[in-house]
């Protein structure tokens, strides 16, 4: 009958039916089942071989890159590496050329020193001194004195006497530090005054100058 109950009995059958059918299936099949995979497993050899052979290809152009892009010969060869080469060389040439500029400018510099002009220049009525490194103005007062007393000897000065003409014309001149090549102009005029003052100085006077000329040797 249609209603009747399934059994267990039944429900075994129909299972040991399906195993039965899907072993059935399996066997007819095998063989295409067995091809499909080997198939798949030979695509995915190829596919792992092919991305290892591509891997030393990239780091080799990766390595290239970065060497050329430091300016070294070129690890491709041929016509570039010839190229590197010649650039190589025109830098080196260029650097030789920039180092020999200093040398050549320089011998200019040598001669300016060798024709510079002399610190004193005496004209009709004066001595014009010209500052040298480290000179001051009293400096060039001392110098301009010497040079007039070359021309007119006066023994009679002592020390203190010539420190005390040296202040004398110093304050006749813009004072202050100067700058090497600044000139000051001493009249013989003034320097001559300056000697008469210096003769009519009191002994307490040329005392209070005595610890100024021990300090300048060159006056005794």
């Amino acid at each position: 009958m249609e209603n009747d109950p399934v059994t267990p009995e039944d429900q075994e059958e129909t299972s040991e039916d399906g195993r039965e059918n899907m072993k059935a299936w399996f066997t007819e099949n095998m063989r295409m089942i067995v091809s499909v995979v080997i198939v798949v497993v030979i695509a995915a050899g190829i596919y792992t071989y092919s991305k290892r052979a591509q891997a030393p290809n990239v780091s080799n152009k990766v390595a290239s890159t970065e060497q050329d892009a430091e300016g070294k010969i070129s690890v491709i060869g041929g016509d570039n590496e010839s190229t590197d080469t010649e650039n190589a060389a025109d830098q080196n040439q260029v650097s030789e050329d920039a180092q020999a500029q200093p040398q050549e400018q320089a011998q200019p510099a040598e001669k300016a020193q060798v024709a510079a002009p002399q610190t004193s220049q005496e004209t009709e009525g004066s001595f014009v001194e010209t500052a040298a490194k480290g000179d001051g103005s009293t400096n060039l007062a001392r110098r301009a004195l010497a040079n007039y007393l070359e021309k007119n000897a006066d023994s009679s000065l002592s020390a203190e006497q010539k420190i005390y003409i040296e202040d004398y014309l110093r304050r006749q001149v813009k004072n202050g530090r100067l700058k090497v090549g600044e000139t000051r102009e001493f009249s013989k005029d003034t320097i001559a005054k300056a000697i008469e003052k210096s003769k009519g100085l009191s002994e307490k006077q040329l005392q209070n100058l005595q610890k100024y000329a021990q300090r300048v040797p060159g006056l005794k």
